[in-house]
C-alpha cells in the first residue's frame, strides 16, 4: 500500500528549505546590505546636519465670549421707536468674537496688516541661522544685505526684491499653528523659529494685535451708536422713544466703557508664551535611524 505524504508536512518542510535559502542569500549580500546601510546612514546624518533648529513658542488662549446687552433692549424696546420711523442700529452677536478671530489670525489680511508692519522681515525671508550664544539672527549673504539693511536676492516673476504680502503670507503660514479644542473651547497657538526668541515674540504680537483689531472695530460702532443715539434724542419728541433712546444709549456707553478697560479682549492667556531652551526639531536621531532602515531595505532589494 502506497503512502500519501502528508500535505501539511511538506509544505513545512518547503518553508523551511525557503526560510533557510533567504538567510543564507542574506549572508552572500551582507555586504551589499551594509554598503548600502552605511551610504544611507551618512547621507542622512549630512542631511540632518543641515536642518537648522527649530524652537516652538505656544500659547493656551481662552476666548472671552463677552455678550451685547443692548441686543436685548433692541428686541424688546426697538419696536417702539420703528412706530416713530426711527431704525435703530443693529446689536451685536452673543458669542463675542472668537469665532472669526480664530479665523482672521490666519488670514492673508491680518498678517498684511497686523503682522508684517509689526515683524523684521528679513527674521522671516532671509534667517540662516541662530546664534545662541549672543542671541543673534545670521541672514543669508546672498539674500539680505545686512551692511546696506537692502534685499539683494535673485526673483523671477511673480517675486519681487523685497518679498511681497502674499510670498511671506506663505512661509509664515509655514510657522504657524492654530488648534481648537472642540471639547473645552481653548485655542492653542504655536509658532516655531529658527530663534526662540523670535517665536516668543511672534506669539504675543498675533494675541495682542487680534485683540486690538477687535477692540477697535468694536469701539468704532459704539461711537457711531452714541453718535446716532444723540442724534435721534435731539430730533424725537415722543416721550417713549426718548426713553427707548437714553437705555439703549445707556448700554452703548456701558460698551465702550468694556472696550476701553479690557486689556484682553477676544482672548486672554491660559498659558502664555515663553522662550523655549530644547528645540522642538529635527529629530535627528529619528531622521538617521529612517535612513539607515531605507538602506538596509535597498540592499536587500
Amino acid at each position: 500500500m502506497q503512502k500519501i505524504p502528508n500535505s501539511n508536512s511538506a509544505n513545512h518542510f518547503n518553508d523551511e528549505i525557503d526560510i533557510r535559502d533567504l538567510f543564507n542569500n542574506l549572508l552572500e549580500g551582507k555586504w551589499i546590505i551594509i554598503s548600502f546601510t552605511a551610504f544611507m546612514s551618512i547621507i542622512t546624518v549630512i542631511y540632518s546636519l543641515y536642518l537648522p533648529n527649530m524652537y516652538e513658542s505656544k500659547a493656551m488662549l481662552a476666548p472671552i465670549n463677552s455678550s451685547n446687552s443692548n441686543s436685548g433692549a433692541l428686541g424688546s424696546l426697538g419696536g417702539i421707536a420703528e412706530l416713530a420711523g426711527i431704525n435703530l442700529p443693529a446689536g451685536g452677536g452673543s458669542k463675542g468674537h472668537s469665532a472669526k478671530a480664530i479665523k482672521k489670525i490666519i488670514s492673508l489680511s491680518f498678517f498684511e496688516n497686523n503682522i508684517l508692519a509689526n515683524i523684521h522681515l528679513p527674521d522671516l525671508m532671509a534667517i540662516s541661522d541662530w546664534d545662541p550664544k549672543t542671541n543673534t539672527i545670521v541672514y543669508d549673504e546672498s539674500i539680505y544685505d545686512i551692511s546696506s539693511n537692502s534685499w539683494i536676492r535673485d526673483f523671477t516673476y511673480p517675486q519681487k526684491q523685497i518679498p511681497s504680502a502674499q510670498e511671506s503670507f506663505k512661509v509664515f503660514m509655514e510657522h504657524v499653528n492654530l488648534d481648537q479644542d472642540k471639547t473645552t473651547g481653548f485655542i492653542t497657538l504655536t509658532i516655531k523659529h529658527q530663534s526662540p526668541y523670535v517665536a516668543k515674540e511672534w506669539v504675543e504680537l498675533a494675541v495682542n494685535e487680534v485683540n486690538n483689531f477687535y477692540r477697535q472695530k468694536d469701539r468704532l460702532e459704539s461711537e457711531a451708536a452714541i453718535s446716532f443715539l444723540n442724534q435721534q434724542i435731539s430730533m424725537t419728541s415722543f416721550s417713549e422713544i426718548k426713553e427707548v433712546l437714553a437705555q439703549l444709549l445707556q448700554e452703548e456707553i456701558k460698551k465702550l466703557t468694556l472696550v476701553e478697560a479690557n486689556k484682553f479682549y477676544v482672548f486672554d492667556y491660559i498659558d502664555p508664551p515663553e522662550v523655549m531652551e530644547r528645540k522642538s526639531e529635527p529629530n535627528r536621531a529619528l531622521t538617521c535611524l529612517l535612513g539607515a532602515i531605507f538602506g538596509g531595505m535597498l540592499g536587500i532589494c
